[in-house]
């Protein structure tokens, strides 16, 4: 158990007052319990608050929403809840479009003060196509060693999973206070930005801004391909990506998940920064000659198979499931259970940078 006394105040008080205000949701919406029911009273939950009422699970989730379904689930599966209810006052139309996926009944609610209204499922992100300037760029990426890859209208170029360089309409500015001032005057249109992540991309055009951008990317490359294999010793570039990492190992030998072919493929939706664990997606051929899309995810990463939901929204194809074996544990396969529609999970044992 969480020693309460190690908790911050100020984050211990806000998990009561999570706990008080989803039972108060609770009771004005669907009856305050009678005297004799099941249940229990709320209690502080991952990103937010939960209880357990007549059967049916209750998750209040604080904040940004997108990727806690997966959280929800595991909360009610361990307490054989019959029904999920989720409530949320963002990403509600995501949650509600994954939540169709799976057996247990899901509900999601957006929640409007004290009002509490059913979420509407959204759909899919639209597909966006790499704009022509951009793509006249692909060749620099390629000629300084980097893989290019394109995701919802960005092109930008990798080395074995880790992204390392992009192509911008305008410069990355906004990370390093006034320096943006200076970026917006000598601002001449389409890029290509060489850096780890938006931060990184604006700091190095300041620091190595006078290096032709081939050969500053050449060296980036070098040195992000020294760290990242398996066995290197622990850096900050083989500690970033490793979802990524490993759909780049599955691409050297697709054997290890069930494959003859293997490449890259647009997740559902953008991925938000480099620095959050997030799974990527791959197109894979089998031996029989059928397509099939594969996942890939690291750690304990409760969402995964919500967000496998949303790639097999994406076609008819099967979708396996890939994880380092470390992280398969007896949840992963509960909750895989639960989609409507059946998932594969693999676990791979060379699975870390």
């Amino acid at each position: 158990m969480t020693d309460a006394s190690r908790i911050p105040a100020d984050t211990s008080r806000r998990s009561q007052l999570l706990a008080i205000k989803l039972g108060a949701l609770v009771d004005e919406h669907f009856g305050p319990r009678q005297s004799g029911a099941t249940g229990a009273d709320a209690e502080t939950f991952a990103t937010g608050a939960a209880l357990l009422r007549d059967g049916a699970a209750w998750v209040l989730i604080d904040g940004r929403a997108d990727r806690s379904l997966g959280a929800a689930l595991v909360w009610a599966v361990r307490r054989s809840a019959t029904h999920l209810h989720v409530i949320a006052e963002h990403d509600t139309g995501l949650l509600a479009r994954r939540a169709t996926a799976f057996s247990l009944p899901i509900t999601v609610w957006f929640a409007d003060g004290r009002a509490l209204l059913p979420a509407i499922a959204e759909p899919l992100p639209t597909r966006r196509a790499v704009p022509e300037e951009h793509e006249a760029l692909r060749s620099m990426i390629v000629e300084a060693g980097a893989t290019p890859n394109a995701e919802h209208g960005v092109l930008f170029g990798e080395v074995r999973g880790l992204e390392v360089c992009r192509v911008v309409a305008s410069p990355t500015t906004g990370f390093l206070g006034e320096v943006s001032e200076l970026a917006r005057a000598d601002d001449d249109g389409v890029r290509l930005e060489v850096g780890v992540g938006a931060a990184d991309r604006e700091a190095f055009q300041m620091l190595h801004g006078e290096i032709p951008t081939v050969a500053a990317l050449a060296d980036i490359v070098s040195t992000v391909q020294a760290h990242r294999s398996t066995g290197s010793p622990q850096h900050p570039l083989n500690r970033l990506g490793i979802e990524r990492f490993l759909r780049w190992q599955a691409e050297e030998t697709p054997v290890l998940v069930g494959c003859t072919e293997l490449t890259p493929a647009e997740p559902p939706v953008p991925r938000p920064n480099l620095k959050d664990p997030v799974p990527c997606v791959a197109r894979g051929v089998r031996p029989d000659g059928s397509p099939a899309r594969v996942v890939f995810s690291s750690g304990v990463d409760l969402d995964a198979l919500p967000y496998v939901a949303d790639v097999q929204a994406m076609g008819d194809e099967p979708v396996v499931l890939v994880l380092p074996a470390r992280d398969l544990l007896p949840i992963v396969s509960e909750v895989a259970g639960l989609l409507e529609r059946p998932v594969t999970v693999v676990g791979l044992t060379s699975a870390s940078a």
